[in-house]
């Protein structure tokens, strides 16, 4: 816990004020809290024993009077404790957020969404008690037992010892049952994000389930999530519900010593009933605040789990290192030199070289899995070379800012992202709506048509994942997108595999003179789409085999000829 708390210092600093405010509250209900038990005296000894009738007034406006200070500093502490916390919390959702979209690729790839979702959520949401109400609650109860303990020696010292010695008894139990809870929390929560996944997974492919009829199989198997998820909560409450046992049973030995010994006081005329009422009260109160300390330290076991949770997502670092240098001119140039890329100590390329530059169109061929996708990567940075070098503008790709880098990439890849906007802020994502340019990226990538047909044109917002429209549409937002960014290099990945012969065509035809300033490299699906390349790269097992116009392959390439055939038909 030490350490957890170490590392939220710096941001608990920051609220000094509000912990300012909230220990003015915590010095009234303390206060509060302490003159309960004080109030007893005098009710006993003057109000009931004496019959002082100016106790009849004064007791009761004393009570309402107590009552509503540890009301105000009660609720004082309530109000900045969640000021607090919600806003500690708001910001590490984004500082997670923000961690996790910076990370590599890799890391992205290799950890399921609904993983992620969980650490955002579930997890930055069970650290807001720790940040927020820890640390007064603790303070709180713990300035509360040590005014009532000193109130109790003050009242009778002899009487004190025999009450409260069997308070260290707490101790070694709790510590117990707090690593117990330790240790389920952190399966709780990973198990909540098991149960996230799953329901991820149904929401995102409910057209594959339904296309199956795979409800009843999909519901199985979160069932079998959602169950694990209840025993392991199950078996946290049933080790957590012993502290409140433990202490009613101790607070009731501490209470029965007292009226055991503090009768013989009253009978031997050591001690009036007042005081003795007074003693018994306040005795009472100190194992309340005890109490609570317990609660307090169990769900901060919890909370901890949680905090460790995001911050080893904090701490994970980024095998990808950022270039210091800004790619502020056009790419003009691109060259990989005997380039090999490794995943997970299988080869996905292998000396891999060849050169484009400005207005040249690259197109690239092979079968599934013969590392087309992976030479993208390589160029978005998404991942780095395992040997030789990549070189834009003649500098080392690694020399640049990532995101210099890819202000000047533009990719449309199989799949097309869109998202919960209007149909302008998906073609100018990222950037500033220019409803001209807009127009005209729209009107490169063939879609006017469609677009003037909705009712409300590039204003249209986009359901979930476009579902509001058909895949050749998807597509063609998605290079309009790319046409709207205006990049010196076009990555296209299988971008036109929706559409139809004519429509790609157009399209085609109508990014010829948008790119022939510009570098652009494509994965081809469809013979058509590669017959003017100004280069074909041929892929087989992570190596390039064959290189040459269409026509210089069709001659030279048996690998090529049989892929074309594929392509045509």
């Amino acid at each position: 816990m030490k350490k957890v708390l170490k590392r939220y210092l710096p941001y608990i600093k920051e609220y000094k004020f509000q912990y300012f405010i909230v220990l003015i509250g915590i010095i009234l209900t303390v206060a509060a809290t302490t003159a309960t038990a004080q109030i007893m005296q005098p009710l006993m000894d003057d109000m009931f024993i004496k019959r002082d009738e100016t106790m009849l007034y004064l007791i009761p406006i004393g009570l309402i009077g107590i009552y509503f200070l540890k009301s105000l500093g009660r609720y004082i502490q309530s109000v900045y404790m969640s000021y607090i916390g919600q806003h500690i919390v708001t910001r590490f959702r984004e500082l997670l957020l923000d961690k996790i979209i910076k990370l590599d690729m890799s890391f992205l790839y290799l950890n399921r969404s609904g993983e992620m979702i969980s650490r955002v959520t579930n997890d930055i949401g069970r650290i807001e008690y720790f940040v927020s109400n820890m640390l007064p609650e603790l303070l709180r109860e713990s300035i509360t037992v040590i005014a009532l303990i000193g109130y109790v020696i003050y009242l009778n010292p002899t009487l004190a010892f025999y009450s409260l010695i069997l308070v260290p008894l707490i101790i070694y139990p709790l510590i117990a049952i707090a690593r117990k809870l330790k240790k389920y929390s952190h399966r709780s929560q990973a198990k909540n994000a098991d149960v996230v996944t799953r329901l991820t997974e149904v929401f995102n492919n409910s057209e594959i389930i339904k296309a199956n009829a795979t409800e009843e199989f999909e519901m199985k198997r979160f069932s079998e999530e959602n169950w694990k998820f209840f025993k392991i909560n199950m078996k946290s409450v049933y080790v957590g519900e012993l502290v409140s046992p433990i202490m009613e049973v101790i607070g009731a030995a501490g209470l029965a010593a007292v009226i055991f010994v503090g009768g013989h006081e009253v009978y031997n005329n050591n001690m009036s009933v007042g005081e003795f009422t007074a003693f018994l009260t306040a005795v009472g109160l100190v194992f309340q605040p005890i109490r609570r300390i317990s609660s307090i330290y169990r769900r901060i076991q919890d909370a901890v789990a949680a905090s460790e949770r995001v911050f080893e997502i904090l701490d994970t670092a980024n095998e990808i290192k950022d270039g210091e240098i800004e790619l502020i001119d056009d790419i003009r140039s691109i060259e990989f030199l005997q380039v090999g890329l490794k995943y997970q100590n299988k080869h996905a390329l292998k000396d891999i070289s060849f050169s484009a530059k400005d207005g040249q169109n690259i197109a690239l061929v092979g079968d599934s899995g013969g590392g087309k996708s992976s030479l993208i990567n390589l160029i978005l940075r998404f991942y780095d070379t395992s040997s030789g070098e990549i070189r834009l503008n003649g500098k080392d790709i690694k020399t640049y800012t990532q995101k210099s880098l890819r202000h000047h990439i533009s990719l449309v890849s199989q799949r097309v992202y869109i998202f919960q906007d209007t149909l302008a802020s998906n073609v100018a994502y990222g950037q500033e709506i220019d409803r001209e340019r807009v127009n005209e990226a729209l009107r490169l990538a063939d879609a006017s048509e469609f677009v003037s047909g909705l009712e409300e044109g590039i204003d249209t917002m986009m359901e979930e994942f476009g579902a509001n429209l058909s895949g050749g549409q998807r597509q063609r937002i998605a290079i309009a997108r790319a046409i709207y960014k205006h990049a010196s290099l076009l990555l296209f990945d299988e971008a036109t595999s929706a559409l139809d012969n004519e429509s790609e065509k157009r399209i085609q035809n109508a990014l010829k003179n948008y790119a022939k300033d510009k570098i652009t490299i494509t994965i081809a699906h469809r013979l058509s789409t590669i017959e003017d390349a100004d280069k074909i790269l041929v892929f087989q097992s992570g190596k390039i085999v064959g290189s040459g116009t269409h026509k210089e392959l069709l001659e030279s390439s048996d690998i090529y000829k049989k892929l074309a055939g594929k392509l045509e038909a």
